[in-house]
């Protein structure tokens, strides 16, 4: 009977709940993509508002402090990885739903709201609330991909859960606009005069950034209702509580499924096996551990990339932006929020729809070892190009566009197939458990490239051995092209290639 219920699910048409849910579901991460990419803007600001000018220029949180508020984040999204994902597995799905977008929305709001007005209580409360932030973000991970893949149907359900995570690139679109928007408000509003642009930006300018957290609460608000009154998944139910009555009652509840298609469905020549074992067990290991190290694995690997680059941003395009003593504070974080909104539009975006077109047709390990590659080759072409494109503080139009290609490739492929596959490798008593470590190791990957970032940012020396900040940029991309490379390799030997129209059902034992 549970075979049952779940081929009328693999069987049933794309109707408008499959869509409704890709909002729903897509809202926690539509948020993560928001507080990662507003904080870029927001910590030029505070470095503005709360630290002295040197040299003539601006002043600027520290490096230490900046890789301090976004490896919070990070660790706290490790943390709700593990713990929501054990709890989804172990409640069930929808219990903990509401609670990890409830912990975001306050947590977001706090980041805004940040206690004190010195630099030690700004920064020291907006790590604290991020990290739980991040606790919450990463417990929407693994709730939001499992969600999906246990309501989808089989022909489309890569496309449904990389629907959800293409809520990202729409976060990091909002998120830039808000920015640009507030701040130009406050542009307009600021009173002219010298001191627009140093020692300090106006009293207005500690409100802006706060708004610009805050705001990224609302649309998380507006879907909290939504989660909490979606059922359960029927599988979940099924298969990890037994209930096939109310299974079959909460499939009727979002789906036009006839009752008797979901009694008369031909059940297929296996069944689901009754005995019981733990994820750390012997068996589970032999059946699935290898699964789940591939996944993890091809993560961490993606998201030493992903995240480097990401906050590679404002040093990448600095060039065509006027020196930030020549500007105000509100100019320069409009100025770098236009750049994320080109981005987003051009090169993001667009990635994440090219994988939502090809993911069940080109199958998920394709993608993800043709993107790879070409994140290699290309973050390599940077390297091989980076004296003749990158001279005095100009960069060509031609990187830029290279760096684009990154990110479109990277969303296209493994920053998109790592969420979906975890989703479908493993019995439904374990789903979101092994998506959470495997999206927890990722983020480990993310806190490694993001503090390696910042410290090679600030180091280098030219060739009379003098400090240069940012010099050893090159070598950045020489080391994220290599991981890119491993990428490639672990993909092609060890990335299961099976899952395209595999209901998934196929590994309940």
């Amino acid at each position: 009977m549970a075979i049952s219920v779940m081929r009328a699910l693999d069987k049933a048409a794309l109707q408008l709940y499959h869509y409704v849910a890709i909002v729903i579901a897509g809202m926690g991460l539509f948020t993560d993509a928001y507080s990662l990419f507003s904080i870029v803007p927001v910590t030029y600001l505070i470095g503005r508002i709360y630290y002295n000018p040197q040299d003539g220029k601006p002043g600027t949180v520290p490096t230490a402090l900046r890789a301090a508020v976004v490896a919070s984040a990070l660790v706290g999204t490790v943390v709700g990885q593990l713990l929501f994902g054990f709890l989804g597995d172990r409640i069930g799905r929808k219990k903990v739903y509401g609670v990890t977008l409830l912990i975001i929305v306050l947590s977001s709001f706090n980041c805004g709201f940040s206690i004190g007005r010195t630099a030690n209580y700004v920064i020291s409360s907006l790590c604290f609330f991020r990290f739980f932030l991040g606790v919450g973000i990463g417990g929407d991970y693994p709730l939001s991909a499992v969600i999906m893949s246990e309501f989808a149907n089989t022909e489309r359900r890569g496309a449904l859960v990389a629907g959800v995570f293409s809520m990202q690139g729409f976060g990091i679109l909002v998120s830039a606009l808000v920015a640009m928007v507030v701040c130009r408000i406050f542009e307009v509003a600021q009173p002219s005069g010298e001191n627009a642009v140093l020692p300090h930006p106006p009293p207005s300018a500690d409100l802006a950034w706060r708004i610009i957290l805050m705001i990224g609460t609302i649309p998380a608000i507006f879907t909290f209702y939504s989660r909490m009154a979606m059922p359960e998944t029927p599988r979940y139910t099924a298969l990890a509580q037994g209930d096939m009555e109310r299974a079959m009652v909460e499939a009727r509840m979002v789906l036009d499924i006839d009752i008797d298609e979901l009694t008369n469905v031909t059940t297929p020549g296996r069944s689901i096996p009754s005995d019981e074992y733990g994820i750390f067990s012997k068996r589970f290991l032999k059946r699935h551990g290898a699964n789940l190290a591939a996944c993890s694995i091809s993560w961490f690997l993606l998201d030493v990339v992903f995240y480097s680059t990401t906050l590679f941003q404002s040093w990448i395009y600095k060039s065509a932006l006027k020196p930030p003593e020549h500007v105000t504070a509100f100019t320069e974080a409009f100025n770098l929020a236009k750049f994320q909104a080109i981005f987003a539009v051009t090169a993001i975006i667009p990635g994440y729809s090219a994988a939502i077109m090809t993911i069940d047709h080109l199958g998920r390990r394709v993608i993800q070892m043709m993107s790879f590659l070409i994140m290699a080759i290309v973050l390599l072409c940077m390297v091989l190009s980076y004296n003749t494109m990158v001279q005095d503080n100009y960069i060509h139009f031609n990187y830029l566009f290279m760096y684009a290609m990154v990110f479109f490739f990277a969303n296209c492929g493994p920053n998109t197939t790592t969420f979906v596959l975890p989703a479908e490798l493993f019995p439904a008593r374990f789903r979101t458990t092994c998506h959470g470590i495997a999206g927890a190791a990722g983020k480990i990957g993310a806190i490694i490239g993001s503090i390696g970032l910042f410290w090679c940012s600030e180091t280098g020396y030219d060739d009379r051995h003098n400090r240069v900040p940012g010099s050893c940029m090159k070598y950045i991309l020489i080391g994220l092209s290599a991981v890119c490379f491993v990428g490639v390799v672990h993909t092609y030997y060890f990335t299961p290639g099976w899952t395209i129209g595999m209901p998934l059902e196929e590994r309940e034992d």
